[in-house]
């Protein structure tokens, strides 16, 4: 089967932002909620985009093309805990703000959540950064199979009164893929609606 993600730019500062005319779908989350894995499982490789144990590792802003559906994941570097100076984070906040901001071709955010975890303040400050900007929204609970139904369940009413929408997505990268399909499906719907 072919890789459904090309890993084509990296980026660190906003100078080099590629122009394009394809639409841009962010991928936005706290630092260790898997977003290197799901972008792997997305990606139907199982290497392409790093995973580490330590959180906070990407540094840059990686466009990942979708050659048969015309689009980029563009993965924003994890918010939160991360082993960098206060420096290093401000120069990645200033980056992404700027990227989020003053970009005409994002169609959209995906915010990843733990569902381990009750709603973080980072997260919700994303929100409602979101929200402000008018940039479509679309949450994602990472790590739903490590997590009851009951606890699922929970996490998805906690955000949908937050966000004051419908419950979010549910996705597992374990062998059982909960919910990445269906998320590659909103991605593709997303990306085709510009």
């Amino acid at each position: 089967m072919q890789p459904r993600l090309i890993l084509e730019h990296t980026v660190y500062a906003s100078a080099q932002l590629p122009a394009t005319h394809l639409p841009h779908i962010a991928l936005a989350g706290r630092s260790n909620v898997g977003k290197s894995s799901l972008i792997n499982a997305l990606a139907l490789q199982k290497n392409l985009a790093k995973v580490s144990a330590t959180p906070g590792k990407t540094r840059s802003l990686n466009f990942y093309r979708a050659p048969h559906d015309a689009f980029y994941l563009v993965d924003l570097p994890g918010y939160g805990y991360a082993q960098c100076s206060k420096e290093e984070q401000a120069v990645f906040r200033q980056l992404v703000e700027g990227y989020l901001t003053k970009n005409s071709a994002l169609r959209a955010l995906v915010l990843l959540l733990d569902c381990r975890l009750a709603p973080q303040k980072s997260d919700v400050e994303l929100t409602v950064f979101a929200k402000q900007q008018n940039i479509l929204l679309l949450p994602v609970l990472t790590k739903a199979d490590k997590c009851s139904l009951r606890e699922r369940s929970q996490r998805q009413e906690q955000w949908a009164v937050l966000l004051g929408g419908g419950p979010p997505l549910l996705c597992s990268v374990s062998k059982k893929r909960l919910g990445v399909e269906e998320l590659w499906g909103e991605l593709r719907q997303i990306a085709g609606e510009g």
